[in-house]
């Protein structure tokens, strides 16, 4: 059987960091298995329908590296695969219900449906929509709602994840297949593109496995194989007690995006984010992903959301790249995160200040914060030389004096570099007789007046003579 997995997400606003997991696992289970992932777009809630979302999605999941073998833009076999465009196909899967006596129009208003819904809750019993069937229901023709006519019966059935499954008669209801406005309804629709694209494992949120006995209900009515069924647990709140949503801090892909995480970071991330290969490895490449995923190691409880375990993840990627590629190939990924000034300097010089800071980034808009004194002199504020807990016991004038003889000893330098320079910082240990804390600190403060910079001999050497030297003799003058 050849694998074909679907992502199908409705355009209704951002894409969030649940309904990039839910592309992700279809993606790694077809590409494992030589298999196709189809695209579709779920669009026949109109009135939720969003100008422009389905092209985030599209950007994202291109971003992210997960291509899609069928769907929008790369077209395919069974196309269109957008369901606003599939209302004519619905309409007849819906007709073979009729026909087969398992679906039946109904016209009854919404005040009336409310009325029997009302009555139930009064009596404490569940409402059940079977029980208030129509006697003598109309033709159907579209403009009049369709509903399922459900048996009543057990279910039993496998989920890839959660494992043997079973319910009674009592969760089996006339649920609507097609609205009003003749656009069917996700719990129709979903089934019918998937047979119609020979889908063989439906991935989805475990919010959808209490509606699974419906769905089980119209497979058999249709005369369908069932798919296999895999339930994603609920990706939780950082505080573990409930499913993560906009409130709780967590911001869509696209926020991300723009503040630097990188595609492989949220990839990785998300991945892991409720399975694991049973190692203590953090850090997959897509491929690896590829390699080891599978469905038996999916957690079925919620798994928690945690933005710093990302962002230490996503430093990490930083390096990673910076290590295995090089300077030039994290620099690309930069360009938009440096700081105003620093586009008045060459690209070369950016580089250069890449390679001594990239360590310490844990996103690439940290750029914009961490660099600026690379371009442009930083304003002199001596209260944070004479409260630094390195120099807050010495007077005035022996900052001066010691920010002086630093000054001397680096001017006499004949050669400018990261090695040069280190031995000189260590014979000024020496002559001053201070602790590194405290010279370094002088120094570091002096040329950055920022709250850290990479190791000092590395920023004197990118900084350069004339704007290192300059930079010093202003604060001694300043003291």
């Amino acid at each position: 059987m050849k694998v074909v997995t679907r992502f199908a997400p409705s355009p209704t606003g951002y894409i969030h960091i649940g309904n990039v997991r839910s592309a992700i696992y279809p993606y790694l289970l077809a590409r494992q298995n030589d298999g196709k992932m189809i695209l579709r777009i779920e669009d026949t809630d109109r009135g939720r329908f969003v100008e422009g979302a389905t092209e985030l999605i599209e950007d994202t999941l291109e971003w992210l590296g997960l291509e899609w073998d069928e769907g929008p833009i790369v077209g395919g076999p069974h196309a269109p695969y957008f369901q606003s465009e599939r209302k004519a196909l619905y309409h007849e899967w819906a007709r073979k219900l009729i026909s087969l006596g398992r679906a039946y129009a109904d016209s009854t208003p919404p005040e009336i449906i409310e009325g029997y819904r009302k009555e139930c809750n009064e009596k404490k019993i569940p409402f059940l929509y079977r029980n208030f069937r129509p006697e003598n229901p109309p033709e159907w023709e579209p403009g009049i709602p369709l509903r399922f006519k459900a048996e009543p019966k057990n279910y039993d059935w496998i989920d890839e994840v959660m494992g043997e499954m079973h319910t009674g008669p009592e969760v089996l209801d006339d649920i609507i297949l097609i609205k009003k406005d003749g656009y069917p309804t996700y719990n129709f629709a979903h089934i019918v593109d998937d047979a119609e694209m020979g889908v063989t494992h439906v991935m989805r949120g475990v919010e959808y496995l209490s509606s699974t006995p419906n769905y089980l209900a119209i497979y058999e009515a249709l005369g369908l194989s069932r798919p296999k069924l895999v339930s994603l647990p609920h990706i939780l709140a950082p505080q573990g007690n409930k499913k993560l949503g906009k409130r709780d801090g967590a911001k869509s892909v696209t926020e991300y995006r723009a503040d630097g995480v990188l595609p492989e970071t949220m990839l990785n991330y998300l991945a892991c984010l409720g399975w694991n290969d049973g190692t203590e490895q953090e850090i997959y490449t897509k491929q690896e992903l590829v390699d080891k995923f599978s469905l038996n190691r999916i957690q079925n409880s919620g798994a928690r959301y945690d933005e710093t375990k990302l962002l230490w993840l996503n430093g990490q990627w930083i390096r990673k790249i910076f290590n295995e590629q090089g300077a030039r190939a994290l620099y690309d990924r930069t360009l938009e995160f440096w700081p105003q000034p620093a586009m008045a300097y060459s690209e070369d010089y950016r580089i250069s200040v890449l390679a001594i800071i990239y360590d310490r980034l844990k996103s690439l808009s940290d750029l914009r914060t961490m660099t600026t004194y690379f371009f442009e002199d930083p304003k002199i504020d001596l209260d944070m030389l004479t409260k630094n807990k390195f120099l807050q016991k010495m007077s005035e004038s022996e900052l001066e004096d010691l920010l002086k003889l630093s000054i001397t000893r680096l001017s006499s330098l004949k050669t400018w570099s990261a090695e040069s320079l280190q031995d000189c910082l260590n014979s000024l240990l020496a002559e001053s007789n201070k602790k590194p804390a405290e010279l370094f600190s002088l120094i570091r403060i002096a040329l950055s007046f920022a709250p850290f910079s990479p190791a000092l001999n590395l920023t004197l050497d990118v900084l350069g003579r004339e704007a290192s030297l300059a930079r010093l003799n202003a604060v001694a003058r300043a003291i």
